[in-house]
């Protein structure tokens, strides 16, 4: 059964279903509303409810035709449906083909929280066309790239430098920029997947930006602010962080925020949202243990931790930086 909305599935279902009807496959699909909104339960009981009215069973496979809240879903779904059925991603954006579709998580959100239900579960091929960038708007690409960048910001300096380069290409969708960008993010993150699955160590690096993010989202209401948009300027508060605490230069800091600009991305919170707005989300996170706030921070361009350190005072601080005036 292929998932997918009706925006993805306007350009490619059609071609999926028979490519797969030629080789012999019965197919079935469902479509989902579009938006991170969606990204729900009401979504996840959609998929289960066509699994079960078309009879699927464990030798069934689901496929996830779209981004990452397709991808998201449509995992969990796989995961939980008669405790495990099949997967495969088709990430049909930039945000998915260089993040989401990799490693395993799947989620869906609660109004109080991103990504609180949910498990780890292995698809069984990610098919990446980057074809499917054509028909994606510009602000999407754009959300994709903030993904993109925070690879180079916390594994790989001599990536971050050639995105200093390349980063225009990239907006442009220029071919062979995007292939080797897809082909080094995906290695990265396949690299620490590998050694740590289910995230009780160095995974936790993939998180730089994601606890300011994901605050953010949840404040303004999911799909007001894209994901990535969010990480970007999660990103640049954790950046501002990292140098409070002693770690990162103010000139790394400034790379960072020059970069991210140049992706077209946002560069300051949103409009009316507080420092002080942050906090109760944060303190959901799902990295806090025993009563921390753990966050990802920067040592320099390049090499990321994890420190429960950061006092309040020092995180809000932080957040000013980077706050409308």
């Amino acid at each position: 059964m292929i998932v997918s909305n009706p925006t993805v599935a306007s350009h490619y279902l059609a071609t999926v279903e028979q490519t797969l009807t030629a080789i012999g496959c019965k197919v079935d699909s469902v479509l989902i509303p579009d938006g991170e909104q969606y990204k729900n339960l009401d979504s996840l009981n959609l998929i289960f409810t066509a699994l079960l009215e078309k009879n699927h069973n464990r030798d069934s496979v689901l496929i996830a035709l779209g981004g990452g809240v397709i991808g998201d879903v449509a995992g969990y779904a796989a995961a939980s449906y008669q405790r495990g059925i099949r997967f495969i991603q088709i990430p049909t954006t930039l945000l998915a083909q260089v993040d989401s579709s990799v490693g395993g998580k799947t989620a869906v959100n609660h109004p109080l929280g991103k990504n609180m239900i949910g498990a780890f579960y292995q698809p069984i091929s990610v098919i990446v066309d980057t074809n499917t960038l054509k028909t994606l708007p510009k602000r999407e690409v754009s959300a994709g790239l903030a993904e993109v960048i925070k690879y180079g910001a916390i594994f790989d300096i001599q990536f971050f430098e050639w995105l200093e380069q390349h980063i225009d290409d990239l907006v442009a969708l220029e071919q062979s920029a995007l292939e080797y960008c897809i082909q080094r993010c995906c290695q990265l993150k396949a690299d620490v997947v590998a050694r740590d699955e289910t995230e009780k160590g160095d995974r936790a690096l993939l998180n730089l930006g994601h606890t300011f993010g994901h605050a953010i989202e949840a404040h303004l209401g999911y799909g007001n602010w894209l994901h990535g948009e969010a990480v970007a300027v999660g990103m640049l508060e954790a950046a501002a962080l990292s140098h409070i605490l002693g770690d990162l230069t103010e000139q790394d800091v400034a790379r960072l925020e020059k970069l991210i600009a140049r992706a077209t991305l946002p560069t300051i919170s949103p409009d009316g949202m507080m420092p002080e707005e942050y906090l109760p989300y944060m303190w959901r996170d799902k990295k806090v243990l025993s009563g921390q706030l753990r966050l990802i921070l920067l040592k320099s361009l390049g090499t990321a931790y994890v420190t429960a350190q950061a006092t309040e005072t020092q995180v809000l601080d932080a957040i000013r930086r980077f706050t409308q005036s």
